[in-house]
């Protein structure tokens, strides 16, 4: 018997029947006074994997990078964020249409990443004709640039870059336990060098439905 595998994207994969009667038998509360205990325990983990202090779930990657942008920009300020990159091309310019953030496309390298010099370039000067540039948003693994992982040497290379003018960095680690893999290192060394990260649970680990944003306990609240 021939079996279908579909590489059409990591999205397409369908929870098992042991997951399926996990979430069946999740023990619940009320969220809004922070009484899910399932919801707590699974914000609490992804928070310690990957080094931060905080962690709140949120549906789709697309809102995690949002809430991440709109949570470290205000309306009206520049976002440094890659041409290729999936915040960009494929999330409807919803950081612009919903907060009226500025996006300026930074050239992404072979891998994905940006070289230092194309950050500092892209800062805006303190002029009232400039909007003010406030966050640098990187992507690991690079969804355009065939998956591929940046490592954390390079990662803390760019964030040195945008913190040198007073930028926060957002990480879209849609797939980045893709790269904790593939490098073979620690999910929280390659998230260390950024302020905010968000992950994806409906990808390679195969849930219906989220993701989880991660920070410290300023950021999340």
């Amino acid at each position: 018997m021939k079996h279908l595998i579909d590489l059409r994207s990591d999205t397409v994969t369908l929870p098992p029947e042991a997951m399926r009667r996990a979430m069946h038998e999740a023990a619940l509360g009320d969220d809004v006074y922070g009484e899910d205990p399932t919801v707590n325990a699974l914000q609490e983990k992804a928070a310690a994997m990957l080094g931060k202090q905080a962690g709140l779930l949120v549906t789709s990657g697309t809102q995690g990078n949002l809430v991440s942008l709109l949570s470290q920009a205000a309306r009206g300020d520049q976002v440094l964020i890659g041409r290729q990159s999936h915040i960009f091309k494929y999330e409807a310019g919803a950081a612009s249409v919903l907060g009226g953030l500025c996006l300026e496309p930074l050239t992404n390298e072979e891998d994905g990443a940006f070289r230092a010099e194309d950050i500092e370039a892209a800062i805006n000067p303190p002029n009232v004709h400039f909007a003010p540039t406030r966050l640098l948003a990187i992507e690991n693994t690079h969804n355009l640039a065939g998956g591929a992982p940046i490592d954390a040497t390079t990662t803390m290379r760019m964030a040195k870059a945008a913190r040198a003018h007073g930028l926060k960095v957002h990480l879209d680690g849609a797939r980045l336990f893709n790269a904790s893999v593939a490098l073979g290192v620690d999910a929280a060394a390659l998230a260390e060098p950024v302020d905010s990260v968000s992950v994806c649970l409906s990808k390679g680990l195969a849930c219906p439905v989220g993701s989880v944003v991660v920070g410290d306990a300023d950021f999340i609240d």
